[in-house]
């Protein structure tokens, strides 16, 4: 029997001060969002992009409740070396690291109709980036005798094709590669996490449904509306709340789970 005395609030369980989280695409649509819920939240952020200078704006812009000085690096995941130079940085700089955001993507206008095979290549690249970054996460925190918290970003389009009619005679339909992509961060979440359990890794996949940012035009906005059975679109903040379930203590006995924020998209 437990005694309920000592047992953590939610609010203790959903605080992330003392913790250190990197999140790469910080400067991205969602990626603002999610750097910023892990800042509220109390994490110290080390924001990446490929770019130096939207990585300092993106880490600039974060609310810092408890003056832990947030960090801005430059990383590409899609090559090892710059990998390899960050986790260098970050190791100099923040000592550790507790939560991983696998959020940076790379992406790929070209639908089924047109993609070259070099094209759907380097489309997947992003998967064995989100790998290769994972495991450096995992291989330092086991180095340190840490626990961590690794979440990857899929998509509800990584289980469920898209809809023809909402694409046709408006724009190229929604890219295959991108779903061969998702559909594979989110296997390859489960895979790792039973692999990683005994190393006290946790390891999650964080599935956007439809989320357009503001430059997408009304009429697909309005098609895309019809599909979802919430009848609207989601917002970037709408994406906090599972974002800190699953990188906090709030999800200590949650891994190898993909949570769908869909509005209800999948549930047809």
């Amino acid at each position: 029997m437990t005694d309920e005395s000592r047992q953590p609030t939610v609010q203790q369980l959903l605080d992330l001060s003392g913790k250190t989280a990197l999140i790469t695409g910080a400067s991205g649509y969602l990626g603002q969002a999610l750097a910023s819920g892990l800042a509220e939240a109390g994490a110290r952020v080390i924001a990446t992009s490929r770019d130096a200078a939207r990585a300092a704006t993106a880490a600039a812009a974060l609310p810092d409740p408890h003056s832990v000085s947030h960090l801005g690096f430059v990383l590409d995941h899609q090559e090892p070396e710059s990998i390899d130079e960050c986790l260098e940085q970050i190791t100099r700089e923040a000592g550790s690291l507790d939560i991983l955001v696998n959020n940076g993507h790379e992406g790929l206008a070209n639908d089924w109709t047109d993609v070259t095979s070099e094209q759907f290549t380097r489309q997947l690249v992003n998967a064995s980036g989100y790998f290769q970054l994972a495991r450096e996460v995992r291989n330092l925190a086991v180095q340190q005798d840490r626990p961590a918290s690794i979440i990857l970003l899929g998509s509800m389009y990584g289980q469920v094709a898209s809809y023809p009619d909402t694409y046709q005679g408006l724009v190229p339909a929604s890219p295959v590669a991108y779903h061969a992509l998702k559909g594979a961060i989110i296997h390859m979440t489960r895979h790792l996490a039973v692999y990683w359990a005994p190393d006290r890794i946790r390891v999650n996949c964080l599935s956007p449904g439809p989320f357009p940012p503001p430059r997408v035009s009304r009429e697909l906005v309005g098609r895309l509306e019809g599909k979802s059975p919430m009848g609207r679109m989601g917002e970037p903040h709408e994406l906090k709340g599972a974002l800190l379930l699953l990188a906090s203590d709030a999800g200590s006995y949650i891994t190898g789970q993909n949570l769908v924020v869909d509005g209800g998209w999948t549930a047809w």
